[in-house]
């Protein structure tokens, strides 16, 4: 039950999203089929909320945030997935942003965050390498330093929109130790630095969300290092916190696409009169993901009962992220199977925000092979299931 002062937060919020959220911007947080939303529309989307003073609702009140309470928090969250605007390249506002202000010189806040806020720079995160992806630490990209400079040899890959990014968080190795997380450090870079190339990396999908960047003798002034020389990991934990969490967003999400695939299904003809909603096996399977749905809702929303301003998601959000990802691709994997032959036509030009081809079949069909596509990936990014669980055991279970 909200408090008065809470149903008024929230109908605050319903209005804003009804009066911003023009017809062009609702499209494209509609077409988008798994991170983020088109470039230019997630950045015109940042700036508007800044200029309502929302930019970053989950940042301490002291370097911009909102200062809401965790309800006025969960609230922003379920109405925000409830509106699908643009999804924003969040990387520098939700990741590298509680670094910077966890390990950051005073004179890095000031440059880097009202800059991250008010959608001026826009960041990706150099982490991943060709050997280390999941297993982190195992890293080689290189930084000597050279004066007040260190110089950067190596790859970074699976860079996720790093064709839009003017700066780059990365990690590099400037010492090798007796443990692999030794002598690793953060550094923040402008990705126009000379010696830096990025090369596009297209996905299932077709869409150019991934890329590969490769560092070759390119200088970094040493005022950009973040936190100690050799003692990035523990900045790359902090930020993993973030990027491993979650919110009540996600399992908005997860009721949004059931409402999609639904809504599709009943569109869809079963061959023998009906529509699918009629068929036994699609009620089956998708009752066991409207369940499924419903326990990671309630179990997520429980977890983020006690949470405080500004910390990082609870220990057991991972765990319900797993869970989470499991059940996109199901539900997106239903979807395909539900639209039948519609879903093997390649026609990304129909799901644009401004589309340049009608689409093959009925509309409703349009997004299940893109979704489909995209969300196999969702197992892999941020880290491999395997990995993921033994960082609960090791970190939530203590083994």
């Amino acid at each position: 039950m909200l408090s008065d002062t809470d149903h008024d937060f929230l109908e605050e919020v319903r209005a804003f999203y009804a009066e911003a959220l023009t017809p062009e911007l609702a499209r494209a947080g509609r077409m988008t089929t798994w991170t983020y939303s088109e470039f230019e529309y997630g950045r015109r989307w940042q700036k508007i909320l800044h200029g309502r003073g929302w930019g970053a609702p989950h940042w301490p009140a002291e370097h911009g945030g909102t200062g809401w309470t965790p309800v006025q928090r969960m609230i922003w969250d379920v109405e925000t997935a409830r509106a699908s605007p643009p999804a924003i390249m969040r990387i520098g506002r939700d990741l590298c942003a509680p670094a910077i202000m966890a390990f950051g010189t005073d004179e890095q806040k000031r440059e880097f965050l009202p800059r991250i806020l008010a959608g001026e720079d826009w960041w990706a995160q150099g982490f991943s390498e060709p050997g280390a992806g999941s297993d982190l630490a195992s890293l080689q990209m290189s930084a000597r330093r050279d004066g007040d400079d260190y110089v950067l040899n190596g790859t970074k890959i699976w860079t996720t929109y790093a064709q839009h990014a003017n700066r780059i968080f990365c990690l590099v190795r400037t010492a090798t130790g007796a443990r692999r997380q030794e002598g690793i450090t953060a550094l923040l870079v402008d990705t126009d630095t000379p010696g830096i190339e990025v090369r596009p990396l297209i996905n299932l999908a077709g869409g150019h969300e991934f890329n590969e960047i490769f560092f070759t003798d390119a200088r970094v002034p040493v005022s950009r290092l973040l936190g100690q020389e050799n003692e990035g990991w523990a900045v790359a934990r902090h930020l993993l916190k973030y990027e491993h969490g979650g919110g009540h967003g996600g399992t908005v999400e997860l009721r949004r696409k059931l409402a999609w695939l639904w809504d599709m299904a009943a569109l869809q003809s079963d061959g023998l009169g009906g529509t699918m909603i009629d068929d036994p096996d699609f009620l089956r399977r998708f009752s066991e993901l409207s369940i499924t749905t419903s326990a990671v809702t309630f179990a997520t929303t429980q977890a983020f009962a006690a949470l405080k301003r500004g910390d990082p998601p609870p220990p057991s959000i991972p765990l319900l992220r797993l869970r989470s990802r499991d059940l996109m691709q199901r539900i997106t994997e239903l979807g395909l199977d539900t639209v039948g032959h519609y879903g093997a036509v390649y026609q990304p030009d129909a799901y644009k925000v401004v589309p340049t081809a009608e689409p093959i079949g009925p509309e409703e069909a349009l997004l299940a092979m893109p979704y489909y596509l995209s969300y196999r990936g969702a197992s892999i990014a941020g880290g491999t299931p395997e990995i993921q669980r033994n960082n609960l055991a090791r970190n939530l279970l203590g083994l």
